[in-house]
């Protein structure tokens, strides 16, 4: 299976995992409705994380194989959780979404990626209350695709066994709710552990991803990067 940062579209998150920590917002937190522009400013850089870190911005869906069919379940109620891997495949999305990947010089095997979704009111904590449902019925499940072939034509069919498991987590600081989980892919060829922390901030989730390859267990989301850019789109919301 291609390596994919879960970089989340709005009705994939509904299935990503379970447990979420929610805190009330204040009063004087009335999180307001980002535009694409006011999103991607939101996003964190070089400047806000300081020495030792490198973001990069990428568009949105870059990741996703050319030619290679989506990934079907066969458990039709995990199928957000393999919607949310391939950005573009999925049924719909939300209003305004920025991908980043943010590399560390001290720990270049704990890269992060991340991706910020913005959507109307009311809908992140809609979804982030509906990721306790899933978890059960998307413990262990299968699913099918064709890869990518040559001259992006289609290849040879792909059967890929997944593991899903929540992590507690706290919330971080001047976030809504959090959720992390990891998800493991495995197949014939390839085994891959994706670890995410998803992040509510007003109407944006954010969530941040990492990969373990080879049997290597992901490492979890660097902190300071998470805490940087819960701030960041929290500020963005206050404006």
């Amino acid at each position: 299976m291609p390596h994919r940062p879960l970089s989340v579209l709005s009705c994939a998150l509904l299935a990503l995992a379970a447990g979420c920590a929610t805190v009330a917002p204040s009063s004087d937190r009335v999180p307001r409705l980002l535009t694409a522009d006011q999103l991607r400013a939101a996003a964190v850089t070089d400047g806000d994380l300081g020495h030792g870190y490198s973001v990069t911005l990428m568009a949105p869906g870059r990741q996703t194989a050319q030619g290679a069919d989506r990934q079907t379940s066969d458990v039709a109620a995990c199928q957000p959780v393999l919607d949310a891997m391939a950005p573009g495949k999925a049924a719909s999305g939300p209003i305004a979404e920025t991908d980043l990947g943010v590399a560390l010089a001290a720990d270049p095997a704990g890269s992060v990626y991340a991706g910020l979704l913005a959507f109307e009111p009311g809908r992140a904590a809609d979804i982030q209350g509906e990721l306790d449902r899933v978890l059960a019925q998307c413990g262990s499940f299968t699913s099918t695709a064709r890869s990518a072939g040559p001259a992006g034509g289609k290849g040879a069919v792909v059967r890929t066994r997944h593991r899903l498991s929540r992590i507690d987590t706290p919330t971080p600081e001047g976030a809504d709710g959090a959720s992390a989980f990891t998800l493991t892919n495995e197949s014939d060829a390839t085994s891959l552990v994706q670890r995410a922390l998803l992040a509510r901030a007003g109407t944006v989730l954010a969530v941040f991803t990492t990969v373990g390859a080879g049997g290597n267990p992901a490492p979890a989301p660097d902190q300071g990067l998470v805490q940087a850019q819960v701030a960041k789109l929290r500020e963005a919301q206050q404006q």
